[in-house]
């Protein structure tokens, strides 16, 4: 039995079929993927991410500790509770995490909230603790928090009608990508891992399953892990452990948009000797030409320049198309192959990003 969440009760009684993920029992499905899907991408849906880790930053050094454990700059945000996207490098510029910190609220505007993933827990608060030696911060992480991630065009209107005035009137304000603090613990913000318009909803443990089941009186589509592949894969977002690891670059992962190179930061001084020599393969997106389904680690042939592989691959619902993420050598090229059960399937080689806000825009 692996860890669990406080929802964990009301995914059982609501069918779903629960997988291990990352040492966690997770919904994978309720009814089917498809069906989740396009919930999300045409209506409303949400996901338990009770999983994530939930990191709570103070003190004096707070803004020079972050600065320094992250390629991109927290010291570029000017808008209280403004998310960033960041990785988090080693020494030889590898990643060993992709992660959302959160800046300061007017409420609490000492607090720096950051969000990494499940799999790289042990991995991320020992180095994070290691690093934060010569400073002057305490890290707590939040296990006492649940969160929601309430997805799709609809998703805004329908939490603003079930969380009072109050609340609604603070969320109806945030752009994207920034968070607000609701009081007692709830943190609410404009993020998510879908490609489509939602919040992401932090609240106390012990609210959560009530909460969850006013959003499925409300209409909210409960999806599970295997939605929210297809729909983050469709919006060319990588995952870590797939398209990112610390086997690879962030040059060649499709990220390399995320480092601000006017800081310094663990890794700056390998990624700049690496990039000064010129970075030899690159991540790039594959749309199956026939019939099909590409998953990871199939190898890809371009012709005249050499073999890649795929790091992640589903069936888009968007597009009615197989699709793919690969890393390959750096290439022109719009024509590849992949070897699928011994045969060789055209593919064509796209911008790493297929479908967001309800549409496909390949």
């Amino acid at each position: 039995m692996g860890q669990r969440t406080p929802l964990y009760q009301a995914h059982v009684a609501l069918g779903a079929r629960v997988v291990d993920f990352g040492g966690w029992d997770m919904p994978v499905q309720y009814t089917s993927v498809l069906d989740e899907h396009h919930a999300v991408r045409r209506d409303q849906g949400m996901f338990d991410v009770s999983h994530m880790t939930v990191l709570e930053l103070t003190g004096p050094d707070a803004l020079a500790y972050l600065r320094h454990i992250l390629a991109n700059d927290v010291a570029k945000i000017t808008l209280p509770g403004k998310a960033i996207y960041s990785l988090m490098l080693n020494e030889q510029g590898r990643v060993l995490d992709d992660l959302i910190a959160y800046a300061p609220t007017p409420e609490q505007p000492e607090l720096w909230r950051v969000i990494v993933n499940c799999g790289t827990h042990d991995k991320d608060i020992a180095w994070m603790q290691r690093q934060a030696a010569s400073f002057r911060i305490s890290l707590k992480e939040r296990t006492d928090l649940a969160m929601i991630a309430v997805q799709g065009p609809n998703a805004r209107a329908t939490v603003a009608g079930l969380i009072g005035a109050e609340r609604a009137a603070r969320i109806a304000e945030l752009a994207l990508f920034q968070g607000v603090d609701c009081g007692d613990d709830w943190f609410i913000a404009r993020t998510g891992y879908t490609g489509e318009d939602g919040l992401e909803i932090l609240l106390p443990s012990e609210q959560s399953e009530a909460f969850w089941q006013q959003l499925v009186d409300a209409g909210v589509r409960p999806c599970g892990l295997g939605a929210r592949d297809t729909l983050r894969l469709e919006a060319g977002m990588p995952l870590y452990g797939n398209d990112l690891s610390e086997n690879e670059s962030p040059l060649s992962s499709n990220v390399a948009w995320s480092i601000d190179w006017g800081h310094d930061f663990i890794g700056k001084e390998a990624l700049l000797a690496e990039r000064d020599a010129g970075v030899s393969h690159q991540l790039v997106g594959l749309v199956l030409e026939g019939k099909g389904v590409l998953r990871s680690h199939m190898r890809v042939i371009i012709e005249g320049v050499g073999d890649g592989e795929t790091t992640s691959g589903t069936f888009s619902p968007t597009l009615e198309q197989a699709i793919a993420f690969a890393r390959v050598p750096v290439t022109n090229a719009t024509q590849a192959q992949v070897e699928v059960r011994g045969k060789l399937l055209p593919v064509r080689i796209v911008k790493p990003v297929f479908a967001r806000r309800g549409a496909a825009i390949r």
